[in-house]
C-alpha cells in the first residue's frame, strides 16, 4: 500500500539543524547544505571582525 503522505510534495527544510541525520539527503542536498554553512561561517567571521574593530577602537579611545 502507498502512504498518501509519500504523494505530497516534500516540505522545505526550516534551516540547518546541527547534528541532523544526513543519511536521507541526496548529494545535491548535501552540496546545498555545505554552501549554506559556508555562507553562515562567512557571516559569523564578519561579525567577529566588526566586534574586534569596535573593541580596538574603544581600547584606543580609553587609553588617552
Amino acid at each position: 500500500a502507498i502512504d498518501p503522505e509519500d504523494l505530497l510534495p516534500k516540505k522545505k527544510r526550516a534551516g540547518i539543524v546541527l547534528g541532523e541525520d544526513l543519511s536521507e539527503m541526496s548529494a545535491p542536498e548535501l552540496e546545498l547544505r555545505i554552501a549554506e554553512l559556508e555562507t553562515e561561517i562567512a557571516r559569523c567571521r564578519e561579525a567577529i571582525a566588526q566586534r574586534n574593530a569596535t573593541k580596538s577602537a574603544a581600547a584606543t579611545f580609553f587609553k588617552r
